[in-house]
């Protein structure tokens, strides 16, 4: 049995259907994670989330924003942007179905030494305090009263942890954390601006890797959502995001081993 994780796709089916066919990936045999963001600007995003949905067991995705933006949508709470790709989903007889398996999915999963999550973890987490404050949010998303989250979660504030923090904010933060964040100040303080290459950040902010005083850094996270950083492979960093959406790779690890596994993706397919 050997586990697959897998950067973002985005709707780019034909590339994940290449990757795992390269993979030798087996449902019956091997696991596969997803890092998050199945869906949006690339051109097949229904098949992409029927797909890891009729997985089932074999596969483990956690919660992206743009999985997050497609559930604001399908509940009513519609900012969309210009080159979203989600009319096949939002207009699908089986939309509701699969809007529920999605609101069912982790923010976070917690497995041996590895901890997957879309975007990172702020530094004064462990994983395993990660996991449960995951936990808080995937109760009130997959709850009743989802819709009232849906209403709160958008926003950037407040942009740091504190302990003390209590219904929508803390909610909004531990979001922002899981599956938005690339920069932050040395304190902590996420900036939701700067989104290019990490030469690109202007100066007081780093990559929220680089923070100090990690208290996840006995672990291994393995991460996408940032394409401009690229492909990066560290003892306790596995950030798989390489651009599959504008015509560069997917890539895939094997955890045992960590064996790269990529194909080439076709700008045509990603930005249809």
């Amino acid at each position: 049995m050997a586990t697959y994780a897998i950067g973002d796709i985005q709707g780019c089916f034909d590339s994940l259907q290449q990757l795992l066919e390269k993979c030798r990936f087996n449902p019956a045999r091997d696991r596969v994670w997803f890092v998050g963001d199945l869906v949006n600007r690339g051109p097949r995003s229904l098949e992409t989330l029927r797909f890891v949905r009729d997985l089932g067991a074999a596969a483990t995705t956690v919660l992206g924003n743009h999985d997050l933006y497609l559930l604001m949508a399908a509940a009513g709470f519609d900012r969309r942007n210009k080159g979203d790709t989600l009319d096949d989903i939002l207009d699908a007889p089986d939309c509701e179905e699969l809007m529920g398996w999605l609101r069912h999915r982790p923010l976070c999963h917690r497995e041996g030494p590895f901890c997957l999550v879309h975007a990172g973890l702020l530094p004064q987490w462990t994983t395993d305090r990660a996991r449960e404050l995951a936990a808080e949010v995937e109760a009130v998303l997959a709850g009743p009263t989802y819709l009232d989250f849906m209403a709160n979660m958008w926003g950037s504030e407040p942009a740091a942890w504190s302990d003390d923090l209590e219904g929508w904010p803390r909610l909004r933060v531990i979001v922002n954390a899981m599956t938005r964040m690339r920069f932050c100040t040395s304190e902590g303080i996420m900036d939701f601006k700067t989104k290019g290459e990490l030469s690109s950040a202007p100066a007081g902010l780093m990559p929220w890797f680089e923070l100090p005083n990690q208290r996840s850094a006995d672990d291994v996270l393995v991460t996408g959502h940032w394409s401009a950083l690229g492909l990066k492979i560290e003892a306790n960093l596995l950030a798989l995001d390489s651009g599959c959406l504008w015509g560069r790779h997917l890539t895939a690890i094997r955890l045992e081993d960590r064996e790269l596994f990529q194909v080439d993706c076709a700008l045509g397919e990603a930005r249809n």
